[in-house]
């Protein structure tokens, strides 16, 4: 018998506001043990001309239902974040952050993106590799809760 994917979601993406942090709050935290980013962590990005912060949103109801956040030096770009709410991911939603965030790098001009990511998490591993990313190193017991290696990737960016 063969699985039946979930229908991909009608979602709008566009930078993060102040209004949207209690929701981006509760979806790191149940995303994220390590320990999660703080509400003050977010708020420092929603004006920052620094970093690229941007949300999606389900359409029509506009709740957020993941978020994504790079930042953008020189020629390189690094995914801080990303995470999408648990009961919305293997629909896209994921995905379409990652592509905006790698097409908002190349604008910038960055021409190498970097990321860790945990060793087990294979969903975010299949995303990343899905884009190109190739693990390039690894950090020893980087995570703590639990402990686990994070792995670092890497993709290069076409001018």
């Amino acid at each position: 018998m063969m699985a039946v994917r979930p229908e991909r979601l009608a979602i709008t993406l566009r930078r993060a506001t102040m209004p949207d942090l209690d929701e981006i709050v509760a979806i790191e935290r149940a995303s994220f043990s390590d320990p999660p980013w703080s509400r003050d962590s977010f708020l420092a990005l929603v004006d920052s001309p620094r970093a690229y912060f941007t949300v999606a949103c389900a359409s029509p109801t506009e709740h957020v239902i993941g978020y994504v956040v790079a930042w953008f030096v020189a020629d390189e770009a690094e995914i801080a974040n990303l995470a999408v709410a648990p009961d919305r991911r293997g629909r896209g939603v994921g995905s379409r952050l990652l592509d905006a965030a790698l097409v908002a790098a190349r604008l910038a001009g960055a021409r190498v993106v970097h990321l860790e990511v945990r060793d087990s998490n294979a969903a975010a591993r299949a995303l990343y590799g899905s884009r190109g990313f190739l693990a390039v190193g690894r950090r020893r017991r980087y995570y703590r809760d639990p402990v686990e290696d994070a792995l670092l990737l890497r993709r290069d960016i076409e001018a």
